[in-house]
């Protein structure tokens, strides 16, 4: 389980433990000199831009004749391959910027009227005019609003980590591998978007709608033009512009951007959760270029509706920018005939239970905002979907050690179990990575399930 701790405030959640249980094991294979395969064995794409599925194969010509997924036996007999995502990403033993001695004075007080006195504190020190924009002023009441609840929640679900261990004071346990940790790697996912908007277009009444993993290699145009599932029960590997990625088992993907989601409708799901992670417009990604944004305009056409199962819970990740937070709730959500429900928080912590950043900093926060809402469905369908679930609380916090990677969310499956139905169908949109039992869409979709995240644990 990915819940480390369960309290009335909210949860503290083990983000690596839970991607290490998503059952990254290949299924036994028989592993043959130049490559390993899932179940059968597959020959080496010589075409290096080619796709195929379950290849985990090596160069001739370049570097080693293995590459960090590979695994060597002799020929004949079967390997069992497990892979873990790196400990190293999850190393966060220090604050990525320590709190100013003067900002120190309100980490520890939870009082509202204190915090404005620091903020007018800090301001004297930084020798910054009393001056805020109304976007600023908007942020500062916002934070001063929510500021105790997450003071206090924080604090006792850092102090259960103490107790338990999870959380410890020492530092840098890990710090002799950095050097070695793979922090910029080059997927080409928006290529192989780009490419796929050159394949026909797909239509509602295509029968083929799901691309099942096999043992055989798939055509670039299967695994790009419709919805791409692992229904074994193990992991799989595939092999997209050379670069290989790893697949859990039970979960399924569409790798398109948002003028291509045809394939995600012609699925013919309805979804019981849809968690989605927009690439929200701002400033310093502009500044950046760092991944492209979408305008509220676009986000708005995402169809929602037409994915939703009667009574959806549908939670959205915002930024901490209000206008962003008032979009989704006065205008996103009812255009979606979607009702607000609760805000929650995800508080970023260290491994000895700090906050990542100055909890009152006036740039950037230790925490992000969720919101939660149900779709609106007829009465009689609303109870019978939720007679069995709990209602939505309001200011829960869900606490973690965050991944350095950028964007890496932390995941919402445990958290949100005992507020949906057992059976669940879940979806995430603008995804990054993959979860078992869940579908996943983006045009990163497979950022994260990069096999250069994770390390080769055992060969058996």
């Amino acid at each position: 389980m990915s819940v480390v701790h369960h309290l009335a405030v909210g949860w503290l959640v083990d983000h690596l433990s839970f991607i290490n249980q998503c059952g990254y094991e290949i299924c036994d294979s028989f592993a043959h000199p130049g490559g390993v395969t899932c179940n059968t064995c597959v020959t080496s794409a010589e075409d290096s831009h080619s796709i195929s599925t379950f290849a985990a194969t090596s160069s001739s010509n370049n570097g080693p004749p293995y590459g960090p997924g590979d695994a060597i036996e002799a020929e004949g007999k079967r390997a069992k391959m497990r892979y873990v995502f790196r400990e190293e990403f999850f190393d966060i033993s220090k604050p990525h910027i320590a709190a100013a001695p003067e900002e120190q004075l309100c980490q520890g007080c939870p009082e509202v009227n204190f915090c404005y006195c620091c903020f007018l504190l800090i301001l004297q020190k930084r020798k910054r005019k009393c001056v805020f924009n109304q976007g600023e002023l908007d942020a500062l009441k916002y934070h001063s609003k929510v500021r105790k609840l997450i003071w206090e929640g924080t604090l006792h679900l850092v102090q259960e980590g103490l107790k338990s261990g999870f959380l410890h004071h020492t530092t840098a346990k890990l710090s002799c591998r950095k050097n070695n940790v793979p922090h910029h790697i080059v997927c080409g996912l928006a290529e192989l978007c780009e490419m796929a908007k050159q394949f026909p277009a797909v239509k509602e009444s295509d029968h083929q709608a799901v691309h099942v993993l096999e043992e055989t290699s798939s055509a670039e145009q299967d695994l790009l033009s419709c919805v791409v599932e692992n229904s074994a029960n193990c992991a799989k590997i595939i092999v997209l512009m050379g670069q290989k990625y790893l697949v859990p088992p039970k979960s399924s993907l569409l790798l398109s951007d948002i003028s291509c989601l045809q394939p995600l409708l012609n699925y013919k799901k309805k979804y019981d959760v849809i968690v989605i992670d927009p690439p929200w417009e701002n400033k310093s990604v502009k500044r950046s270029n760092r991944y492209s944004h979408l305008s509220s305009w676009q986000i708005k056409q995402i169809p929602v509706p037409e994915l939703a199962a009667p009574n959806c819970l549908v939670v959205m990740w915002v930024t901490n920018r209000q206008k962003h937070l008032r979009f989704v709730k006065d205008e996103l959500y009812p255009h979606w005939s979607v009702k607000t429900l609760a805000e929650w928080h995800w508080v970023k912590i260290t491994t000895a239970g700090e906050f990542v950043l100055p909890l009152d900093s006036l740039h950037k926060k230790p925490y992000e905002v969720l919101v939660l809402g149900r779709v609106q469905a007829d009465v009689k369908e609303a109870l019978r979907k939720t007679e069995s679930v709990l209602p939505i609380p309001e200011h829960q916090l869900i606490v973690s050690i965050p991944c350095s990677l950028h964007s890496h969310k932390p995941p919402l499956a445990a958290v949100l179990a005992e507020f949906i139905k057992p059976d669940a169908e879940c979806l995430e949109l603008f995804a990054r990575n993959l979860q078992p039992g869940w579908t996943s869409w983006g045009n990163e979709v497979l950022k994260f399930q990069h096999i250069d995240y994770f390390t080769l644990l055992q060969n058996e």
